[in-house]
């Protein structure tokens, strides 16, 4: 079945890009690009040094909006209804909060694997692992 709302979590990593062209490939739908801020005490935060403020979050929804213009630029892409968001917090926490309070029905997102760790953590990487692990609805994991 065809989802009707798509939600494609980003990092700024090229897998998350390569996500994000996925979707605009396969889906006819609504697309929401969701940033997530990671706050200073996250073990996530860019090195724990940066704290959430106003000039980060236009940061982040300025980098969604390019990331947008560059994905059309590169694909044959009819007008879409895409949404930017940003929210804060624990990336995974936040992806799945978004997707039950968005009407959400489908999941693109990058995963980033490393070489230790268990099995799932190892092939989609550790959001990726959770969300799949946790939402009611379907996650396509580009690698």
């Amino acid at each position: 079945m065809q989802p009707s709302h798509v939600l494609v979590p980003m990092d700024g990593s090229p897998l998350a890009q390569e996500a994000f062209e996925h979707a605009l490939a396969v889906f006819d739908c609504k697309l929401t690009v969701l940033n997530v801020i990671t706050p200073l005490d996250s073990p996530l935060s860019e090195g724990g040094v940066l704290d959430v403020d106003d000039t980060r979050l236009e940061t982040a929804r300025k980098q969604s909006e390019e990331l947008i213009e560059r994905a059309s630029n590169r694909t044959e892409t009819v007008a879409r209804d895409i949404e930017t968001a940003v929210e804060i917090g624990d990336p995974a926490e936040a992806i799945l909060a978004y997707v039950d309070a968005h009407d959400i029905d489908h999941v693109v997102m990058g995963g980033h694997g490393s070489e230790g760790g268990r099995i799932a953590r190892r092939l989609l990487g550790t959001v990726a692992t959770a969300v799949v692990g946790e939402t009611p609805v379907t996650v396509t994991v580009v690698r």
